[in-house]
């Protein structure tokens, strides 16, 4: 009887400590990827889970350009925070029913990206529009007529906006470090993805655009197709979409188009070639950034215009294509 008390309690505990990772949710960052599926850092260790035809993915914040619910498996990148619902399929994997992608982590994601650091200008503005509130009303101090009560309010309105001021300061200094450490923490493993250290690039395409468009020429399908149909027949591929633009307009004009580049050219492979969604990935939007010629002449900005594209395999399945 005692032992059989001691096999229930072992078994009750075991299926407590299962459902903290396989019950209906887990919540990690993604630490790798492949076509079928993506491994989460859970607060339980790795685990493994399964995208489907069913599977859907919110994208409140609409990286790329891709907000809806069909696209948006192409922002599931190494470095994410992601928040899965689903079931264990009794094969260790857990199948995704909904993945929910953190907002903030998605917006620290662009910023690495895009090379730029948004939440930064928006403290500066903030900062000027309040030392330029400061100083209309030290004009309206020297230049009023009013009695002392009024300047002496007035006065007071100013320390009180000194206060904010240096109060938001620091507010924005523990901010930026705390943006700069999830900032590591993301680049490092999004980093690793990027470099290509754990895969093997079994086909490589690039398809170039005229000056200002992001519309996927009649020259660039067939090369398309021809990567679409090479990549299929390999077990557990993705295909990786990065989009460039020439140094022509500022930066959130070139950021935008290369987003709209790599968009037109995912929705053509899935529309097109028949690529499942779960097999693309979009790590980059890089505007002008990384070209591969000089923006200085008409030859070089025509390089620069481009959507790069790899068919990659996990070095650790690749023996078994």
């Amino acid at each position: 009887m005692n032992l059989r008390k001691s096999l229930i309690n072992l078994m009750a505990l075991f299926s407590l400590a299962s459902a903290s990772v396989f019950g209906a949710h887990v919540k990690g960052m993604i630490n790798s990827r492949t076509g079928e599926t993506f491994t989460v850092a859970s607060d339980n260790g790795n685990v493994l889970v399964l995208l489907t035809d069913s599977t859907t993915t919110k994208d409140d914040t609409g990286l790329f350009g891709l907000g809806t619910e069909k696209m948006a498996p192409v922002v599931l990148i190494p470095g994410l925070k992601v928040d899965v619902e689903g079931e264990p399929d009794g094969q260790g994997q857990f199948v995704a029913r909904t993945i929910t992608v953190d907002g903030d982590d998605l917006e620290t994601s662009e910023m690495i990206q895009a090379g730029i650091n948004p939440t930064a200008k928006q403290v500066e503005a903030n900062i000027e529009a309040i030392d330029a509130n400061r100083r209309a009303i030290e004009v309206n101090r020297q230049s009023s007529s009013a009695n002392a009560a009024e300047i002496q309010a007035l006065k007071a309105e100013i320390d009180a906006l000194k206060a904010g001021i240096a109060e938001h300061k620091q507010n924005t200094a523990n901010h930026e470090q705390k943006i700069a450490e999830t900032i590591k923490l993301i680049r490092d493993t999004t980093d690793r993805f990027m470099s290509l250290l754990d895969y093997d690039v079994k086909g490589k395409a690039t398809v170039k655009f005229a000056s200002g468009s992001s519309s996927v020429s009649k020259e660039s399908e067939g090369a398309l197709k021809t990567l679409a149909d090479s990549a299929t027949g390999l077990q557990g591929y993705l295909i990786e979409v990065t989009g460039h633009a020439d140094a022509t307009g500022n930066d959130a004009m070139n950021t935008k188009l290369s987003e709209d580049r790599a968009r037109n050219v995912i929705a053509y492979l899935i529309q097109q070639c028949g690529v499942p969604v779960r097999h693309i990935v979009a790590p980059g939007a890089m505007g002008e950034y990384g070209p591969v010629a000089s923006n200085e002449t008409a030859a070089g900005r025509a390089e620069n215009r481009r959507v790069e594209l790899n068919v990659l395999i996990r070095k650790d399945v690749a023996a078994d294509n």
